[in-house]
This record gives C-alpha cells, structure tokens and sequence, in this order.
C-alpha cells in the first residue's frame, strides 16, 4: 500500500472517531424530558351567583334549564346579581329577559321582568308580534297540558248551513300552525307544587304571540265558530324547517356564517305559520253527514235512513227540459240558472 492510500485511511478514521465523540457528548448533555403535571386552577373565593346556561335574547320566557348557580370572584360582584342565598333566586321560573342576556354572563334584577310587572307582557313579545288572546274550553285546551312556552296550531269548527233546507254542513280546520303560548289564564309560568311537581289545572283562556295580520285572523276566528287548541310537538318545527329548506321557501345567509346561519334558522323556526291549512268534514267521519253545503234542492251528500210517513204519498220531482241550442248558465249564491241565447226559445 502506498503512502497515499494510507494518509487518506487515517483520515477518515480520524474524522469518524471525532464525529462520534461530539455525538455522544450531544445525547449525554441533552437533559432527558420530564412529566410535569399542569398546576390546577385555584378555586374561585367568591359567592355563588345566577348565570345564563346559553343565550338569552329579549322576550325569553325563563325555564329550569335556562338558569345555574356559579362561584364568581367577590370583587366582581354586583348589588345587582342574584345570590344563591337570596330566596328570590329560586322564583325566576316564568319571568321574561328584558335585556339579552349572554351565556355564562350574572343574571341582573333588571334584565328580567316578574309576571304581574308593568310591562310584562310587551316584554314577552318578539318584534313586530302581538298578543291575542283566546277563550279555550277544558276539551278545546288540551285537558290543560298547554303550558306557557308551548307552540300549537289553532283550529276552527264551524257549521255551514247554506242555502237549502238539507242539515248543515260541519268543518274543522286548522288554519294557523306553531304560535307561541304567552300565558294561560293571566299566568306565565307552570303549576307547581311544594315538591317541584307540575299540576295540571284547567284554564278558560290562552294568550298567544302572532303577527298582526294573524292577530285579525283569530279575532275573526272567533265570531265563525270555535276555536281549539292542537299542541305541536317540539320535532315538528325542525321537520317542518328541513321542508322548507328543500324547498326553496327559506333562505339561509349566503356567506355561510356558522352563527348567522343558527341565528337565522332559530328566528324562521319560530315565527307563526299562516297559509297551507287544512281541513276535515263531517262526511270524512262519518257517512251520515255531509261534505259540501247543502244546494236550495235541500239533497243530501250522504245516505239518509228517513223515508217517507206509512201511507203518505210524495210527488217525485221532474226536472226541468233541457234547453234547445246554445245557453249561458247565470249562478246567483247556489241558484244556476240556464237562459237560452240565439235565438232559441
């Protein structure tokens, strides 16, 4: 081996001893990592106040799971708050947000209004709605299982006598879907007992939040027929809401805003429905009744089972000739008239 092979041998055995020399002074020298536990937070020292469990907005009608109690630092307490060691802390069910109010944010005496409170009830109501109220029997309430907060759908039973001498015709219908009970009977929150049990006692009117164009609808309502309460159920508004939706009825925002996107589905869910109602007749329960209003001819549209008095005598009725040649058929209420035209007598 030459001198020059053995020069560059050396040399590279000189290089890779000193890079392995200055790696392991690298790995003895790194300090090896240690679990170190979070420092826990240290209680808060200060009374326990109300907070909103979520947003409140103005016209909230307070429930149990609206409301909590929560440690908050004593220097940041206010005459104001509700104090868990105030009795009047525990009576805010039924009361209304005056002021909306955050989430996790202290509940002040004068963000809500107690029932009874001047100005109560125009609290309660959303912007541009009005109250209407609606006398309602025990059958015609839902045996009182109506409660404030609830949404129903108002029905209309009327009878239509028309114009012959047949019996009248008798309908239902429901033509305003999902309003917003206000109050029943001047009360704003549910009957309860010394243990916390909802009583269910019977009311003869409710108060409802509707438009005001809706508000004249239930005002005529009542000089028709009577009107009864349909208690909706709380998976309707989400179904009906999908519906619309697909259907291209209701627009979302179109910068797709998580928040403005809820906050928009939360108002359209809410507001009364007005259109598309729906209604049944006497004859769709049963065959003796009728399903259209009655014709001066006074026939029925179902069966009768009355026949004539033993050994009387009735005339049949004939029908009028039909007229020859080209007519024009006049209707005035439920009388048609045919007139012949051309010429032709």
């Amino acid at each position: 081996m030459d001198s020059r092979k053995l020069f560059l041998l050396i040399g590279a055995l000189f290089v890779a001893g000193l890079t392995a020399f200055m790696a392991r002074n690298l790995m003895a020298g790194a300090s090896a990592p240690v679990a170190t536990a979070a420092p826990m937070a240290a209680p808060i020292d200060g009374p326990r106040v109300l907070v909103a469990t979520k947003a409140l907005p103005v016209g909230t009608i307070i429930d149990a799971t609206a409301l909590r109690f929560t440690p908050w630092p004593k220097e940041l307490v206010e005459n104001a708050y509700f104090l868990e060691a105030m009795p009047e802390s525990r009576n805010l069910v039924g009361t209304v947000v005056r002021f909306a109010i955050p989430a996790g944010q202290p509940i002040t005496q004068g963000a809500l209004v107690k029932p009874g409170d001047r100005g109560f009830l125009a609290a309660a109501l959303g912007p541009g709605m009005r109250a209407v109220t609606v006398p309602v029997s025990a059958q015609s309430a839902v045996a009182g299982f109506v409660f404030p907060g609830d949404r129903v759908d108002l029905v209309l039973t009327q009878t239509v006598a028309g114009g012959g001498d047949g019996p009248p015709l008798k309908a239902s219908e429901t033509f305003l879907r999902n309003l917003r009970v206000l109050a029943t009977d001047q009360r704003t929150d549910k009957n309860t007992d010394d243990q916390g049990k909802t009583l269910v006692s019977t009311y003869s009117t409710v108060t409802v939040e509707a438009t005001p164009r809706i508000a004249e609808k239930i005002a005529v309502a009542q000089t028709v027929g009577t009107l009864s309460l349909s208690l909706r159920s709380i998976a309707d508004n989400r179904s009906e809401l999908e519906e619309a939706i697909a259907s291209g009825d209701v627009q979302l925002p179109a910068n797709g805003d998580p928040k403005a996107e809820k906050a928009a589905l939360e108002r359209i869910a809410s507001r009364p429905i007005d259109g598309g109602s729906t209604f049944s007749t006497g004859a769709d329960v049963s065959r003796f009744q009728r399903s259209s209003v009655p014709g001066k001819a006074g026939m029925m549209a179902g069966p009768s089972n009355a026949g004539p008095p033993a050994g009387s005598m009735t005339a049949t009725p004939t029908a009028p000739a039909a007229p020859a040649g080209p007519v024009v058929r006049i209707t005035r209420g439920n009388d048609v008239t045919a007139v012949p035209v051309g010429g032709a007598k």
